[in-house]
């Protein structure tokens, strides 16, 4: 027995040799398989890291490249036919004709300024991925948690507005509607709408949308406090026909033809028998149809992952030489990378995004001259314009202590060295913000240029009880109550808030900071739940003081977050509402500006008039690259497009490691497009 086990297990049997012999090969198959599984794993992980130009990140889907495919759809099922029955005296077809006799105007376009409308070099197709911090509150454009920059985006991309603004001069243009008129009191305005207008379901555009629009806006239950005070100014508008809508302003003012005009126009047939409260539900996470190049399907908004524009073959408006060359990309897809602005640059790095923008200056100037750029595969533009800077800093509630007492805020602004930060951080990129129209005809010259001033901030700390400071070091007052406040941020601008918090530790002020993300920050925003938060908001180019108004500084849901009240701010903004001469208007808007400096409703941060991008070089764009009065990345959704040459260009570079032609870094169309105005005047 032990000589047989001996025998079979070091002299092996014929057949079990055999057997052996297949596990054997077995093996190495498998050892084999394995070895080039985790080489081919290795390779990735380097290239992914040092190589983040490589082939690996060409977008290419069955060998094509993703910026070459087609993706455009079509919306409408069926698309009502022309409108052969409506005569024209009612707006139907053959108004033109009779239009001046009838006292309307519309804008004729020069060959020209067509050129300011896109670029005839421009190519429809392909994905355009973007990168987002955040998901939307909510998808609708109106209402509630809708007045996100991300909203106010697609709303232009989904939504059409009776007329628009020229993109060089701001005068009317059409849109929805191709004709217009004014009373000669200016109290009664009228429109035509285009009777080849149609919504993305194919149902034609009429007047009853225009007089639903408002009625949704005016609709108390939206929750939109500002929203309803603006449109509420006017009369319910009257469709007189089919297709001419008139409307009756309240009371005389120079906004009110601008502001009827602009007002985005939704579909009746699915808002008309809607109240607010019913669609800030039904439209919580989807769209409604609208008439614009794009829209969002349902399957395309994916909960704090994604969402994405898809554009419509069946835009009504597609071939008008002021679009022609507009909304190039079949689609636009963002990407959610939440707080995480070093993530979404690396990202970028591997072309998982086409375009950023770079905001911080120390990335700016450290970091974006890794091998891509230099060999001119990723291009970086500092683009000039005119796009109103904006407001950013810190923001007081006024409404509770301790910015209740103005010397406290003031000590605040005298304790933020700015120009520290500016030189130490930023590598002198910005200027400083002392007027809510920083740059612009409208700031008040005679605002203070507020520098770092400890021993004036002591003073008012004193003069505010502030005199001591307990074991931690922290001022006390009177009462023993720490000077003590808390901030809630997104880690993304932890670098920007930590060294504020230092300066103010120094002398003596605890300033907390927790980190939240964005929504629920905009959350506590709106609903006044805070002592002093960070702000950043966009500006528009025509001044709109109403928000400062003391009407809306005690309603949740309305951007005077600060609760701020002045009865002379009050009656400036009534009377620059009435004022139709520019000149005029300037000066209420300087003198308003003044006030709202002085009461320091923020400590104001930092301006810039530029953008800085960096895109991957496969786009073509117009020489001014950005709008005059947009000047910042959504300019590319409207005008850029994926140029095929540069396309090959640029995956055969990275596939062969050549470099390409690295651009002239900054563009400066638009100022020198002003100069050469001002010098021709």
């Amino acid at each position: 027995m032990e000589i047989l086990f001996f025998r079979e297990t070091f002299f092996p049997t014929p057949i079990k040799r055999l057997r052996m012999k297949r596990h054997v090969i077995l093996i190495r198959r498998i050892v084999i398989v394995l070895a080039i599984s985790l080489l081919a794993t290795l390779i990735q992980e380097v290239a992914a890291r040092y190589l983040p130009q490589s082939s690996l990140a060409k977008g290419i889907v069955g060998g094509t490249p993703k910026e070459l495919q087609k993706f455009a759809i079509r919306t409408a099922e069926h698309i009502a036919p022309p409108d052969q029955e409506t005569p024209a005296e009612e707006g139907g077809y053959g108004f033109e004709a009779i239009a001046a006799s009838m006292g309307y105007v519309t804008y004729d376009f020069t060959e020209e300024e067509l050129k300011f409308f896109g670029d005839p070099r421009a190519v429809k197709g392909g994905v355009l991925t973007e990168i987002t911090s955040r998901f939307p509150a909510t998808m609708r454009t109106e209402g509630q948690n809708s007045n996100y920059v991300e909203n106010s985006t697609f709303q232009g991309l989904l939504y059409e507005s009776l007329l628009d603004l020229h993109p060089v001069s701001l005068e009317y243009i059409p849109s929805l509607a191709t004709h217009w008129k004014i009373a000669d009191d200016k109290m009664q305005f009228w429109f035509r709408i285009n009777p080849d207008a149609r919504w993305s379901d194919g149902q034609p555009v009429t007047a009853e949308d225009v007089v639903a629009s408002w009625e949704l806006l005016t609709d108390e239950t939206i929750l939109a406090p500002s929203t309803n005070t603006y449109y509420l100014r006017y009369e319910r508008p009257v469709a007189e026909s089919k297709y001419i809508v008139s409307v009756r302003p309240k009371e005389l003012g120079w906004r009110n033809f601008m502001g009827f005009g602009l007002m985005t126009i939704y579909p009746a047939h699915y808002i008309g028998d809607l109240s607010g409260a019913d669609y800030l539900e039904e439209y919580q996470f989807k769209v409604l149809p609208g008439t614009g190049p794009y829209t969002i399907l349902e399957e395309d908004i994916k909960s704090q992952q994604s969402y994405t524009l898809t554009r419509r073959l069946d835009y009504w408006n597609a071939d008008n030489p002021t679009k022609k060359y507009l909304y190039n990309f079949d689609r636009i897809k963002f990407l959610v990378v939440k707080d995480n602005v070093s993530l979404e640059f690396e990202k970028f790095k591997k072309m998982e995004q086409d375009v950023i923008t770079v905001s911080q200056a120390r990335r700016w100037v450290e970091e974006t001259d890794f091998p891509a750029v230099k060999k001119g595969w990723v291009q970086k533009r500092k683009v000039y314009s005119e796009k109103p800077s904006g407001t950013s800093g810190y923001a007081f509630n006024m409404r509770v202590w301790p910015f209740n007492d103005k010397r406290i805020r003031w000590a605040f602004t005298y304790l933020f060295n700015r120009r520290k930060m500016n030189e130490e951080m930023y590598y002198n990129e910005y200027g400083f913000q002392n007027s809510l129209f920083e740059g612009s005809i409208y700031a008040n010259p005679n605002n203070e240029k507020v520098e770092y001033n400890p021993e004036k901030a002591v003073q008012l700390l004193r003069e505010a009880g502030f005199k001591k400071r307990n074991a931690d070091g922290i001022l006390v007052n009177e009462e023993g109550r720490p000077l003590s406040v808390e901030i809630a941020i997104p880690k993304t601008i932890d670098y920007m808030v930590t060294p504020y918090q230092q300066m103010l530790r120094e002398y003596g002020i605890d300033l907390q900071i927790k980190f939240m993300d964005g929504n629920s920050i905009w959350k506590m925003k709106m609903e006044r739940n805070f002592t002093i938060t960070y702000e950043s908001w966009s500006s528009s180019i025509f001044p709109y003081p109403r928000s400062y108004h003391s009407e809306m500084a005690d309603r949740d849901n309305t951007s005077n977050i600060y609760g701020f009240k002045n009865a002379r701010v009050d009656s400036i903004i009534e009377a620059y509402d009435r004022e139709f001469d520019l000149q005029k208007r300037i000066e209420l808007i300087r003198e308003f500006d003044g006030i709202v400096a002085d009461t320091r409703v923020s400590a104001w941060a930092t301006h810039r008039p530029y953008q800085r991008l960096m895109f991957w070089n496969k786009f073509g764009y117009p020489e001014y690259m950005v709008s005059r009065y947009g000047g910042d990345y959504r300019s590319v959704y409207s005008y850029w497009w994926y140029d095929p040459e540069k396309v090959h260009r640029l995956y055969e570079a990275i596939e062969n490691d050549t470099p390409l032609e690295i651009g002239e870094l900054e563009v400066r169309y638009w100022p020198e497009y002003l100069a050469q105005q001002h010098q021709a005047n």
